[in-house]
């Protein structure tokens, strides 16, 4: 699954592979390089998967994991081996088989965001980890976006709001552990000197100041189970047959040929 309508979803992946080779592409990578690597960096486990627009964008690099695998949405003859050709939304690969599952702009680049989270969602063992990079809409780099009438680069992704993608997570059974924004730079090319990185490192990560270039939301995959329940047997209620003369008895009640019922008072 890849295109939906008239939008080719394929060629924008392309596209945004080839623009984090411009000065801007190559400092907004950087840059969330070094924020997985501090969140991530001390992170162990079985399986790591990386979900991205291309295989030669990796991150966290620095976990210790026994398998990493990584995926790539188009296989073309460059494609290393190793390397697992799978749109996000359709992934090929068990449930509950990855401690790690980090999307890279897969949602914004899917027809499917939602289905996406699911997937990652169904292979991610319980108490597992989801790190989720996305573009930021409430930002300069939103406000581009909507004026920009070329989809190149970025601004042909979704820009799904933060709000929606934490909710959706908390459906999906998860707790987000973690939220921010970061990159204040200004989405032109040549917004790299001095003063705007000195802000930029200032500035970025700070909650009170939400309006970074990209979110990233790291969130746990949360399994909870039901506390074993004795079961409560009921006591059979014995009833026997009302007496002579009980008060409430049926009248004319008959049970193997004998009268059960209230006496008549002789005159």
């Amino acid at each position: 699954m890849i295109q939906s309508g008239t939008v080719d979803y394929r060629e924008r992946q392309e596209n945004f592979e080839r623009w984090f080779q411009t000065p801007l592409g190559r400092a907004l990578l950087a840059d969330q390089r070094r924020f997985c690597d501090y969140e991530l960096g001390g992170s162990t486990g079985a399986r790591q998967l990386h979900l991205a627009v291309s295989h030669r964008l990796p991150l966290a690099t620095g976990t210790d994991f026994v398998q990493k695998i990584v995926t790539t949405p188009r296989w073309s003859p460059q494609t290393p081996e190793g390397v697992v050709v799978c749109d996000a939304d359709e992934l090929p690969f068990p449930s509950d088989s990855m401690d790690l599952v980090i999307l890279h702009h897969a949602a914004d680049f899917s027809p499917y965001p939602h289905q996406v989270l699911r997937e990652a969602a169904r292979v991610l063992r319980g108490e597992g980890t989801m790190l989720l990079i996305g573009f930021n809409p409430v930002s300069l780099w939103g406000i581009r976006k909507l004026v920009s009438r070329q989809h190149l680069g970025p601004w042909g992704g979704r820009f799904l709001l933060r709000g929606r993608m934490e909710d959706w997570l908390h459906l999906l059974g998860f707790a987000v552990q973690g939220s921010v924004t970061r990159f204040l730079r200004l989405p032109i090319q040549r917004s790299g000197r001095r003063p705007f990185r000195q802000m930029d490192a200032r500035l970025s990560g700070n909650r009170f100041l939400p309006v970074g270039a990209y979110y990233c939301i790291l969130a746990k995959k949360r399994v909870y189970g039901r506390l074993p329940r004795k079961p409560v047997w009921r006591k059979s209620s014995v009833i026997s047959l009302p007496g002579t003369g009980t008060v409430g008895a049926s009248r004319g009640y008959q049970q193997e040929g004998v009268s059960i019922g209230i006496p008549q008072e002789q005159e």
